[in-house]
C-alpha cells in the first residue's frame, strides 16, 4: 500500500479519502480495496519515514483534515519502484506445500487437494467474469486487472490438471 499511495501523491497533496476514492475508481471493484484505517496508519507511517509530509487544515464547519504531500524522499522512492522489476515467478505456494506434504502426513489425498482447489479456481473465475461484465467497460486499468487475475487462474488451472497428471501416473 505505501508506494501505490506515494504514486498517488505524486499528482498532488491529496488527504486519505481522496486516495482511498482515486484507488477504488483507477482499481475498480476487483481490485481488495483497503479501508481508510490502512490507509491513514500507512499515511502515518510514510510520514514518519519522511517520504510525504502532511498539513492540518482548517475546516470551518467540520474537523480539521490533514493534506499530504510527496517529499522528494518520496520522490527518489517511486522513481525507484518503477525501476525494481516485480517479484520472481511464484515459487513459496502454500497449495504446492499441502500437496507435497499430504503424503507424509496422511491427513490429506492429494487427488482431493487439487480437486478442491480447482473447484476454488473455478468459483472464482466465475466471479471475476461477473465482476468484468458489471465493472465499467471505459475503466481500461480494471478491465485489465480482472483479465490478468483470470490469466493467471487458467495457467493455474491447467497446473493443477498437469499435477494430476503426474501423481496418477505414479500410482
Amino acid at each position: 500500500m505505501r508506494l501505490p499511495l506515494l504514486a498517488l501523491l505524486s499528482r498532488g497533496p491529496a488527504h486519505g479519502y481522496e486516495l482511498k476514492q482515486d484507488l477504488e475508481q483507477l482499481l475498480g471493484a476487483a481490485y481488495p480495496q483497503p479501508n481508510i484505517g490502512q490507509i491513514y496508519v500507512t499515511l502515518g507511517r510514510l510520514e514518519k519515514s519522511g517520504l510525504i509530509e502532511g498539513e492540518e487544515i482548517a475546516q470551518s464547519s467540520r474537523p480539521n483534515k490533514r493534506i499530504y504531500r510527496l517529499t522528494e524522499a518520496g520522490t527518489e522512492a517511486l522513481r525507484a519502484w518503477f525501476e525494481e522489476t516485480a517479484d520472481e515467478p511464484r515459487v513459496r505456494d502454500e497449495f504446492f506445500m499441502k500437496l507435497a506434504l499430504a503424503p507424509r502426513t496422511g491427513l490429506a489425498d492429494q487427488i482431493a487437494l487439487i480437486n478442491k482447489q480447482r473447484r476454488e479456481y473455478l468459483n472464482t473465475m466465475r466471479n471475476l467474469s461477473k465482476l468484468s461484465a458489471t465493472e465499467d467497460r471505459d475503466n481500461r486499468i480494471a478491465q485489465l486487472l480482472i483479465e490478468g487475475a483470470m490469466l493467471h487462474l487458467q495457467a493455474d488451472l491447467d497446473w493443477l490438471e498437469r499435477c494430476q497428471e503426474e501423481l496418477e501416473g505414479l500410482e
